[in-house]
């Protein structure tokens, strides 16, 4: 008699991925109206800041998020990520100068710079090593459907009641995050009281040798991230879109699509193999963007990008688990968030200082960070051959 496999779907993950949802609709449903409300404040030339602070803090904050992963407990480091989206949320209404907000996404980058480490870590924890690409696909089709209804809710909710409620929508979904994650049980086996020597970071804290393949894969495709979230906005509405928020929904719905199969494909035939295909595709939507000129070629680019980062995300998480030790589980995912804060940052940064409002500049953006694309294609088959002849 065949033996069926137990079902990953237990009540743990479900919370989990109920809380990632929430938490994911929090912080993305503010982004597509921020480059507006940033010029209404007086402070257009700092668009390519709005991202890269959030990154920057993002970045800095994962060495300390794995170590305390690792220590404190995977719970409550989840739920210090979506404590900072509710505060950040009632605060944007009041520091409404452009220094204000510049400091406010300073500290809202430290949201996903610790509630995602140590989700990943619990899934981990929770489901079986054969099928982790399958369970973490899963869980990022939740975070991508809270992606999607974000950008849309956050759109809707300016339109109808103005932004200062937007900000306060988006403080509500976080604390429903926060309610969900306080009921969680820890899966930590050997969890410590938080003290003083946690935050306490050495160099063998920030980065972890074996997963930095996938750390470096990481980087190269995250760029393009970085650059949709700064230069997207402004070009949908300079091809006509109601909504800015249009570009995402279609992205991640049809991300979403991706990731009901892409993460058992990874479990089946291989992390970097399906990398490689996410990395190919990705690609190609990038160029579809630069050379599209109506709302229905932006769409099209934005459903191929959704298709790539289906692809890509859930394998290159499970293959940073994969070189993993268990005992710095935490360490390792954060590496590759690391990787991933420092590509977004560097696309929205340069990205966003080479474009200075100069609309023509978008296409020939995007088209050049597809040679990074190619590059992180060729260090993957260089990687891919090393560890054949490895084996043999």
């Amino acid at each position: 008699m065949v033996q069926q496999k137990k079902s990953i779907y237990t009540l743990q993950f479900i919370l989990l991925c109920l809380s990632s949802l929430l938490f994911s609709s929090s912080f993305n449903m503010i982004i597509p109206e921020l480059p507006s409300y940033l010029t209404s404040l007086g402070g257009a030339e700092y668009k390519g800041l709005i991202i890269s602070l959030f990154t920057l803090t993002a970045g800095i904050s994962r060495p300390f998020s794995g170590k305390l992963t690792d220590k404190w407990g995977r719970v409550p480091v989840m739920a210090v990520g979506s404590v900072v989206c509710l505060i950040c949320g009632f605060l944007y209404p009041v520091l409404s100068s452009v220094s204000g907000f510049l400091f406010l996404r300073l500290v809202h980058g430290f949201s996903t710079g610790f509630k995602p480490t140590a989700t990943s870590a619990y899934v981990a924890d929770i489901i079986p090593q054969e099928r982790w690409g399958e369970a973490l696909g899963m869980h990022g089709l939740c975070f991508s459907i809270g992606g999607a209804l974000g950008p849309a809710l956050g759109g809707w909710v300016v339109n109808a009641y103005g932004i200062d409620v937007m900000f306060y929508s988006s403080s509500f979904l976080a604390f429903l995050s926060i309610v969900i994650v306080a009921n969680m049980k820890e899966t930590l086996e050997t969890k410590e009281k938080l003290q003083r020597s946690m935050f306490f970071i050495g160099k063998k804290d920030i980065i972890d040798r074996g997963a930095l393949p996938a750390g470096i894969i990481t980087f190269f495709s995250y760029t393009a991230f970085g650059l949709i979230l700064t230069l997207i906005p402004d070009w949908s509405e300079h091809l006509g879109a109601q909504n800015k928020g249009i570009f995402f929904t279609a992205f991640t719905i049809a991300s979403v699509m991706m990731r009901f199969g892409a993460g058992k494909v990874s479990d089946r035939h291989g992390r970097t193999n399906v990398i490689l295909a996410g990395l190919i595709v990705t690609s190609i939507a990038l160029f579809v963007i630069s050379e599209g000129r109506t709302i229905n070629m932006l769409l099209i680019g934005a459903a191929l990008y959704g298709m790539g980062t289906g692809v890509l995300s859930p394998a290159i998480n499970a293959w940073t688990i994969d070189l993993s030790n268990p005992q710095h589980r935490g360490k390792a995912i954060a590496t590759m968030y690391i990787s991933m804060e420092i590509g977004i940052g560097c696309g929205a940064l340069l990205g966003g200082s080479y474009y200075s409002d100069v609309i023509d500049r978008i296409p020939q953006i995007f088209k050049i960070d597809i040679l990074l694309f190619v590059v992180g294609i060729l260090y993957l088959l260089y990687w891919k051959k090393k560890f054949a002849e490895k084996k043999a």
